[in-house]
Formats: C-alpha cells, structure tokens, sequence
C-alpha cells in the first residue's frame, strides 16, 4: 500500500511535515528508516489527509523549475547542469541512467601556422576586380589565394584537425537494479531542474519504495555531486561506469573509478590531457565491489558520489587537479555540500527578479508546457522561466578565469560537436554575451574580455601577412589556439570585422562599470582593432568613399552576373562596427588623455565612411550598392547592427532610419533559426515594438520536437529548453534573455527608458536588478501595462537621465526617502546622484 500523488498537486508545506520522509523534499537531512508497521500507519494517516484535499494543482512555491513526467529520451531533452567550468546532463533513466560529462577546456586541435603567404600578393588584384564590379571574378582569386593556409576548420568538422572541436568529456552510467521479487510497478514519476538553487532531482515509486537523485555541480566545490537515497533501508543498487567513444583508458581502485585520456592536436596525436574521477561515498552502510572497469554497489540506503574532472590546458597536471577537488570534499556530508553550492550559486542568480504572472500552466510538463504555449501564447510565467534559464546558462557556462561560453555554452554530448562548438565570430559568440550587463551579471563578460586580449598577438600576424597593416584583425572562426585568419571559404571567411565587434563588448563593459583602470586595460586592444582599419580602409575610386575590401555582408549573398556572390568591397554592417569602434576608441583616448593625433585620424576616417543609406524601396541598404539579394529571408540581418546590438539607429534620434529598419525587418520576416528570431527579438524591442518582440518570442518558443517525439525541424526551442538553430545553439538562448530584458529597460541613447516594449500579454508585472549604463541597478512595477513605480539605485556618481512615461502628471519623485522635486525637459528627467543614492518614482 503506497500514497501515489504528484509532487505538483502536494498540499500545503504545514500539511506536508506530517508525512512519511519518502513523500518530503530532502534538503541534506538524515532520518533512519521506519518500521514496516510504522511506515503503514503514516502512509495512512497521509491517504485520509489528502482525501480532505480539494486542490488537485496548487500553485507552485518557487516558479523556476520545469520538470518531465518521463526520462529523456534524447539529449536535447535532458536538464543542463553546470558551475562554469564542469557540465552534467543526466537523463533520470530508471534502469539505466546516463549522465553526459564537459568540461570547459576538453578541446581537441592545437596551434597552428595559419598564414597564407600568397595572400598580400593577391590582395591588390582583389581589389581592383571589386572596384570594376567583377566581384565573382574576385571572389574566384579568393578562394584560390585569399583563405587560411591549411585546412581551416576542418569544414566544420575540425575534431581531427589542427583547428580542433570542443568534446563531451564522457559519460557517467549507473545500471540500477531493485529489490528482488515480483514486479514492481513505477509511479510518480518526476524530472526537475530547479533554477532557483541549479539543481536537478529525480522522484518516484518503485512499488512501495520511493527513490530520490539529487544533482549538481558545486560552485563552491568545483566538482559534480549526485545523491542517492531511498525510502527503505538498503534498497539502493547499481553498476558504475565511465566512457567516451575514443581515446580513453579506465580504471577502478578502491572507491574510485578513473578515466584517463589525451586528445589528438591534429598532428602528432599530443593534444590535451584529461583526467575524470568519481568517488563513491555510502554514508548509511552498503558494500562496494571493483568488478572490472566498473565499481557495483549494493545494499545502500543512501549513496554520494563526487565526480570531478579536469584538463591540462590551463597548464596544470590534469590528474593532480582532479583529485584535489574529491579531497577538498568528501569529509563534508551531502547537506554542507548542497549548502555551500546554493551559497555560492545564489550570489549570482539571486540578483535579479522578474515576476510576469503566474500560469495554471506551471503545473504541466515543459514539454506540455511549449505546446499548451505554442496554441494560445497564453502563459506570460513561461516568459519569465525562459529569460531566468538564460541567466542560469550563462552562470552556468561560464566564470572568471576561465573560456568563455562556446557555441553550445560548455553542454556536447559528441566527439564532433556541430560547427566544432567553437567561438563564431559574426554574431554567435558576442549574442552569447548579450546578457551579461543589463541582468546584472557583469563579471560574466570577463572570459571573453580576456579571450579577446589573448587573440591579439595571433591577429597581429594576420593583420601583417594578410592585409600589410599594423594592429591586429581576426575574421569569422575562433578557437581556444587562437586561430585569426580568414576561413577555408571566403563566401563566410572573410568577414573582417570581428575583432572590432569584440571590442565593443570591451568597451560596453566599461560603460556599465566605470572602471577607469580596466579601460586603460583594454585601451591597447581597441587601438590595435582600430590601427587595423586605418590602413586597411580603401577608397572606391566609385564612390570616394573608404571601404572595408574584401569582406562580406555575413553569410548573405546577393546576384550577380546570374551568379551568388558574397564578396563585396564595404557592406552597411562593416561600416556601422567600424564607425562604432572608430567612436568609442576616439571617448576611451579622450578619458584617458592619450593619443591626440590618434583621435584626429580616427574622425577624419570615420566621416569617410558611407552612411547607413535607405534604399528607393524603403529599407536600409545591405551593401553599399543596390545588390539583388539572393536570399530575401536570410538569416543573417546584418546591414541592422545599428539598431541592435549598436545604437546608430534609434526611435528617437534616428526616426527615419529606425521606420527603414521596420521595413527591412519586415521584408525578412520572421521565421528563421532560433537564434535569428532571438536577435529579432531585440530589433523589435529597440523599435518599441512590443507585441512583436512577443510575437517572436512565441516563435522561438516553438516546440521542435513533435507531441509524438517526432523532429520536424525548423527553429524553435527542444524540450530542455535549449535554442535550436537547429541543431542546438546557446546563443539563442542568451539573445532571447537579453531580447526580454529590452522589452523591459533600454540606456543605449543615454537615457533610461522603462519598459519600452511591453507587450499587452504582460498586463501586470514587476522585475528587480536589472542594470543600465553608468552601473545603475533599475526595479519597476506596472499595472494595466502601464508604469505604477520605478527605483533607480547607482554605484557610482554621475548624472542620470530618465525618460518620463506618458501617465506621469502625477509623478512623486523622491531620493534617499525625501521628495524633491526636479526639472523636466521634453519628457526628460535628469537628476545628478551620488554613489549609493537611490531615487524612487511613483505615478
């Protein structure tokens, strides 16, 4: 006899503390089993309270979890764990479980020589065939002499090259058995990520037993943890394993079972070292047996594992750094650990609350979730989980110190990771990053920052070999070996504004932080990004006008001579980066004090730029000539940089560009790849153009995986959540989280700007933490979707400048608790605060 009820239907927390420890959350504690008659007696007690329940589904305590009533049975449906350096994703099987294993630096591939000795030779032919309008002539001579020296990435697949992929680490399998006897049925199945503390659990009955897993990956202890228990004493039995499916060696000692391995380099086979160890804990009793490869535990109440993982990349000995991390833990007990981990996690994610409404739809599985949301876009709760899961997988990918989130954040389950999870430079890897400032998660932009600054000496190299300039350059494919030279295939390689696009996120850092000592940091890197076009800039004898030549609109094509072409001697993209990182490198020199002559080369340049244009038709131009395009609805919406993420373009100070844009976007339409939609997300947000910002959003949310389990493809979102392009990218993931965070607070004009973009589904509602520019930390509360108050909380001094809602006749305006009353121009508030000043708004 059993009590058989969902975890999501559970009474209230009070009614809850009299029921059997099998039922109960567990939180670290300890209880010893009860006796057979005992437990009969509670398990009794418990049908006739919930017989006296009338609430089948109640609300739900903490809205940021999802959960499956299932396990997963594809690896787009399992939960990602992760502390910024480790990744678990483990699949709740019930009779087999396996658990995918990363770690941030588990790269194959090495350093390599990229130059290409015939390119500077090639480089004034190029040119001049792009000055004649012969650009499939052009691009013909690239792709003979302008590409990487070498085999670049590999077409993608770079896992046996030089150029190398990122790598699952392996996999963790426990093969479980259960009490001998009669069948036992299973019931109550639940799969859960909790945002909230990032963890993962797993409940349910296996006849009268309940059984519980508990994971995660500690950011105190920098291992993974998983914890077993079970309502019956010594009902607790699997077989532990480790593998990859090449370039391993496993081996059990003890308590301990061991995975060794070195990845190829691409040549000599002497690439990177790894180690993966899990230690196995029982601290109830049980037995453990070496059998082979795999260790057996039988006869367990309660089993701990901790499972660490490490590489040599980062010069230290993979095995020795491993192992410290099993020593540092394993004296503590289940509870410290799972303590100390929320401790740490909480001083990232608790930052920032968004509250849109709460759904009866919480209740449902995720999956159930995405299609009930799919039908009537009624769900505004949804909204408010998604953008919390993108700062969760940010948290989760990335920290101080270490790489930056790839393409897949730090999650592979492959040896090939599609597009070698690498670092794509002509959007993927600065959408990952879009978060980072505005829900309050600065310290996250350190690792690319940093990886920026490592590129500079190798983009050096390319700049000189390449183009015969100074400075430093670096084009669509990056890695962890520093590749800077253009791509195998000019149509998507020799895009060359990549390093000036990073320099922006280097620059926006500053923007939000006002650190002055880290702008002199970073102040060399956007030189040299500038020094680059300096000298690479050309006239077009066409137009007078300097252009970027070659390059590329990214990935888009237009017709020519009844061909599709790519190379393009300037395109609005290149021009709008350029003109940006010519701007914020001439206000960093300014601060500073340094480089006058600089300053002046740089604005004299800058204003030979060609302008964003509005073509005849209405839209903004993608090239600097009146291409065809080949692909009306492209993916790529690059020549829109300007609107997001720069500011060139604006409702406010750029009308007539900003209408042009709505029309381009409205041109290209919609549907796209997942991360396409997410970057929609943000034009529309910046267009204050809520609904539609909603609208993509719900197209986003769109389920890839059918009801039936079925793939049919297109963008959209996997049952985990997880952004699919398809196949699976993180950026999406991040661009919709930074997309929802528009809707809601804007600074890019310098003015502060409350909820934008609110869309009509998001009637009531309020978000605490977010961050805009001159580090202020921004609460608001609406109703009627329309703003009832504001808060404005600075850590530094300075002036900020507030643009009044409509609805704000009866404004009350108070700093540190005294009303005051301040001066308004054109809708504009401007108040001067000093560090640790907060100003409050009410209407």
């Amino acid at each position: 006899m059993k009590t058989n009820y969902p975890s999501s239907a559970l009474p209230t927390e009070a009614a809850c503390a009299s029921y059997p420890s099998s039922v109960r959350r567990r939180e670290g504690y300890k209880e010893k089993p009860l006796l057979p008659a005992a437990r009969i007696f509670y398990l009794l007690s418990a049908l006739l309270l919930l017989a006296g329940c009338t609430l089948p589904r109640q609300r739900q305590d903490n809205p940021l979890t999802c959960f499956f009533d299932s396990p997963a049975t594809i690896w787009e449906a399992t939960f990602p764990l992760g502390n910024g350096r480790l990744g678990m994703m483990p699949d709740g099987g019930i009779e087999k479980e396996t658990i995918v294993l990363n770690e941030i630096s588990m790269w194959s591939g090495g350093r390599q020589e990229t130059g290409n000795p015939y390119a500077i030779y090639a480089l004034p032919a190029i040119r001049r065939l792009l000055f004649q309008g012969r650009n499939d002539e052009a691009q013909e001579l690239m792709y003979q002499s302008f590409v990487c020296k070498g085999e670049g990435s590999g077409q993608g697949s770079g896992a046996n090259v030089p150029y190398g992929s990122y790598q699952l680490l392996g996999n963790l399998t426990l093969h479980y058995t259960y009490p001998a006897g009669a069948p036992s049925p299973l019931s109550s199945y639940r799969r859960e990520l909790n945002l909230h503390n990032a963890l993962s659990t797993v409940t349910f009955w296996k006849g009268d037993v309940s059984y519980e897993r508990e994971m995660f990956t500690s950011f105190a202890g920098d291992l993974g943890v998983v914890h077993l228990t079970a309502s019956a004493g010594e009902s607790i039995h699997f077989r532990l394993g480790l593998n990859r499916p090449e370039r391993c060696e496993v081996t059990a000692s003890g308590n301990d079972l061991i995975m060794r391995g070195q990845l190829t380099n691409g040549t000599n086979g002497n690439g990177v070292r790894y180690t993966a160890c899990t230690r196995v804990l029982l601290p109830q009793g049980g037995k453990i047996e070496q059998t082979g490869t795999t260790l057996s535990i039988t006869g367990a109440t309660e089993a701990l594992l901790l499972v660490s993982m490490a590489t040599d990349y980062f010069g230290q000995d993979a095995e020795t750094a491993a192992m410290s991390k099993i020593t540092a833990s394993e004296q503590k007990d289940y509870a410290t650990l799972k303590q100390e981990h929320l401790t740490e996690y909480q001083k990232m994610f608790g930052r920032v609350n968004l509250d849109l409404g709460w759904s009866e739809r919480a209740t449902l599985p995720i999956n159930e979730r995405l299609h009930a949301f799919r039908k009537d876009k009624d769900d505004p709760a949804l909204a408010a989980l998604y953008f919390q899961y993108g700062r969760y997988l940010l948290i989760s990918s990335t920290r101080p110190g270490l790489l930056p989130p790839n393409l897949q954040g730090l999650w592979a389950n492959t040896l090939q990771t599609p597009w070698n999870g690498d670092y794509h430079l002509n959007i993927n890897l600065q959408m990952n990053h879009w978060p980072a400032e505005i829900t309050n998660l600065s310290e996250l932009h350190l690792p690319l920052i940093e990886w920026t600054k490592q590129q500079v000496p190798s983009g050096e190299q390319t700049a000189s070999l390449f183009y015969n300039a100074r400075g430093w350059v670096t084009h669509i494919l990056g890695n962890v070996w520093e590749f800077t030279a253009p791509g195998e295939h000019p149509s998507w390689g020799a895009t060359n504004t990549s390093a000036a696009w990073l320099c922006a996120h280097l620059y926006q850092h500053y923007l939000y932080t006002l650190d002055k000592s880290y702008l002199q940091e970073i102040y060399p890197v956007m030189k040299g990004a500038s020094l680059f076009f300096v000298d690479m800039l050309v006239e077009d004898p066409r137009s007078n006008y300097l252009v970027t030549a070659p390059t590329t609109s990214p990935e888009n094509a237009f017709r020519l001579n009844g061909k599709n072409v790519n190379i393009c001697a300037g395109s609005t993209m290149d021009n709008q980066i350029v003109r940006e990182l010519f701007t914020n490198t001439i206000e960093a020199a300014t601060i500073l004090g340094t480089d006058p002559e600089l300053t002046e080369e740089l604005t004299s340049k800058r204003s030979r730029l060609m302008p964003t244009t509005i073509a005849p038709d209405g839209r903004i131009m993608e090239w600097l000539e009146p291409f065809e395009e080949a692909e009306l609805h492209h993916r790529h919406v690059s020549h829109l940089y300007g609107l997001h993420p720069g500011n060139e373009i604006s409702i406010s100070k750029t009308p007539a560009l900003a209408e042009a844009a709505r029309k381009s976007l409205e041109a290209r339409g919609d549907l796209s790849t997942g991360w396409s939609m997410a970057w929609k997300i943000n034009f529309w947000a910046r267009l204050h153009d809520g609904d539609h910002a909603f609208k993509l959003l719900g197209d986003l949310l769109t389920p890839v995986v059918g009801s039936t389990g079925d793939m049919p493809g297109g963008g959209g979102s996997y049952p985990n959540l997880f952004c699919a392009h398809p196949p699976f990218q993180i950026d999406g993931n991040f661009g919709a989280t930074a997309g929802i965070a528009e809707m809601l607070l804007q600074s890019q004009t310098g003015v502060i700007e409350f909820l934008p973009a609110l869309p009509s589904a998001w009637k009531d509602g309020n978000f605490e933490g977010l961050r805009v520019r001159g580090g202020g930390i921004v609460s608001a509360r609406w109703k009627n979707v329309q703003l009832t108050e504001a808060s404005l909380k600075t850590p530094h001094a300075g002036t900020f400048n507030i643009k009044l809602p409509a609805n704000s006749l009866n404004l009350d305006v108070k700093l540190n608790q005294k009303r005051l009353s301040l001066p308004v121009s054109d809708g504009i508030l401007s108040v001067e605060m000093k560090e640790g000043d907060e100003l409050m708004l009410q209407l």
